[in-house]
């Protein structure tokens, strides 16, 4: 069945039904709110039985006893909370969505307000909200009682500061909206979801006070954009390239910039992929979704800074009119690119987007996103994302804020001999540089676009679709990018 989660906070109150959470600690693994419900010689008792401790996302969970005024009762472990960071808050979120199973109400006692921070039962909504997420939308049967309608929980965590509570709720709730948009764009199949539908949904933050507009394909020919209408030739859907504008600072202030490669599927075009495994391709605008996810984030939680996202949108499928091995196109930047494999698409994509995006809005920093090598996860596995930059300082801080998410980055070589490998006989540059150094070389690809702007690349091939399942993710889309991205900044980039 699927589930929708109604997230509230209130002070202490009476409790009547449903299943009850309370968070136990080394110090107190039976916490005071807890007993308050009754059934302390049970509790007790169970938590001998079990050698339950209060260790850091331990769980107890009972029936209450027939006299008590709720259903179940079950003791969350917080460790040591005052060490305990906002991710692996998140984490104990996640842990409570893993109790909930057939309870329609469910109350979260955190006890009095120094006993857990504000920012910490927000951070614990956040997590929640994010682990309770799956995407259902085409079966025809959700769950063991086939029910096709989405069951409601209301989840209400209870704090003696309820007001300082619902406060620091507000930005992680638009930080859950910006991955739950991220996760279903990249899980939407590519049938449902074209360069024009994804454009689409980028519009539709002009709900939220953005600024949209969306190039056609007669308006990028226009800005000579070659190399990324080359990828879209052999497909019958046409191109986008959707522009996001939040200008939440002073007018005066530099944007921050933020590029997606939007390739909505991949078959590697001539140089097609092999059959097996090429369903996951609808996930290779995983780099867009991000940005968009992102977008909606700072627009939601009316981020202080000016930021602008840009997405570049194509199909890439073999037919009479695709691009060829040995075709060679001039880029909106004047610089000609000989494609030697057309399954190198996505760099084609982004060093036009990297182009505009520098002409038209100077950023102060440019941070471009995509699921463009599988090289990345070779060297990185699928619990880091590549990082590249001609910045020093932007790398830091994005290596920064990757640590306090938990969305981590991992920072490889740029350097003058790798720029050799994608020199080319017949043009500027070739668009692949071979089997060796495949995401150095993508980077260095990327890098002849971006001039003097402090820039960074996150690869995210491994990291964006069929990573690790964890506490606050069970999706095969992970919506990577928006929370580190939000935090980048929040820490460094907000008034």
């Amino acid at each position: 069945m699927s589930m929708s989660i109604e997230v509230s906070f209130s002070k202490p109150a009476k409790i009547s039904g449903g299943l009850v959470v309370a968070i136990g600690t080394l110090a107190e693994p039976i916490s005071a709110s807890a007993r308050s419900v009754d059934a302390s010689d049970q509790l007790d008792k169970a938590a001998k039985v079990s050698a339950f401790t209060g260790k850091s996302l331990s769980t107890l969970d009972l029936l209450a006893p027939a006299a008590a005024a709720v259903d179940r009762i079950a003791i969350l472990g917080a460790g040591e909370p005052e060490k305990m960071t906002a991710h692996e808050w998140m984490r104990a979120g996640g842990k409570i969505f893993t109790l909930i199973r057939k309870a329609d109400k469910v109350t979260v006692l955190l006890g009095e307000a120094d006993a857990l921070s504000a920012d910490a039962a927000a951070d614990m909504a956040l997590g929640l909200l994010m682990r309770a997420y799956s995407f259902d939308l085409y079966k025809t049967k959700k769950g063991d009682d086939d029910d096709k309608e989405s069951r409601k929980v209301k989840v209400i965590f209870q704090h003696a500061d309820s007001s300082a509570c619902k406060k620091a709720f507000v930005s992680r709730q638009a930080v859950a909206e910006g991955v739950i948009l991220a996760r279903n764009l990249v899980n939407e199949p590519a049938n449902v979801l074209g360069p024009v539908e994804f454009a689409a949904r980028a519009k539709a933050l002009e709900a939220l006070g953005m600024e949209v507009e969306i190039l056609t394909e007669k308006e990028m020919k226009k800005l000579k954009m070659e190399a990324l209408l080359g990828v879209s030739l052999g497909s019958v859907r046409p191109p986008r390239l959707a522009i996001m504008r939040w200008q939440g600072g002073k007018p005066k202030d530099k944007p921050v910039a933020f590029i997606g490669k939007g390739v909505v599927f991949d078959t590697g075009g001539i140089s097609i992929k092999p059959a097996g495994g090429m369903e996951d391709m609808k996930g290779d605008m995983g780099g867009a979704a991000a940005v968009t996810g992102l977008m909606h984030t700072l627009a939601a939680r009316k981020a202080k800074v000016n930021a602008i996202g840009i997405i570049g949108l194509v199909e890439n499928m073999p037919d009479g009119a695709a691009q060829r091995p040995g075709d060679i196109v001039r880029s909106m930047s004047g610089q000609t690119i000989e494609i030697i494999n057309t399954d190198a698409e996505g760099r084609l994509v982004l060093c036009d987007a990297l182009t505009y995006c520098q002409e038209k809005f100077k950023p102060a920093v440019m941070i471009n996103l995509a699921t463009l090598t599988g090289a990345v996860m070779v060297a990185l596995g699928q619990h880091h994302a590549g990082l590249f930059s001609n910045d020093d300082d932007l790398s830091q801080a994005l290596r920064a804020a990757g640590e306090t998410t938990q969305e981590r980055v991992w920072r490889l070589p740029l350097d003058p001999a790798y720029d050799k490998m994608i020199d080319s006989k017949f043009a500027d540059m070739k668009n692949t540089g071979g089997r060796y150094a495949g995401s150095i070389t993508a980077a260095q690809f990327l890098k002849r676009f971006v001039g003097e702007t402090p820039w960074a690349h996150l690869d995210i091939a491994g990291t964006a679709m069929g990573s690790p399942s964890s506490d606050i993710n069970q999706s095969w889309a992970s919506g990577f990018g928006v929370r580190l991205l939000d935090e980048l900044v929040r820490a460094n980039y907000e008034a």
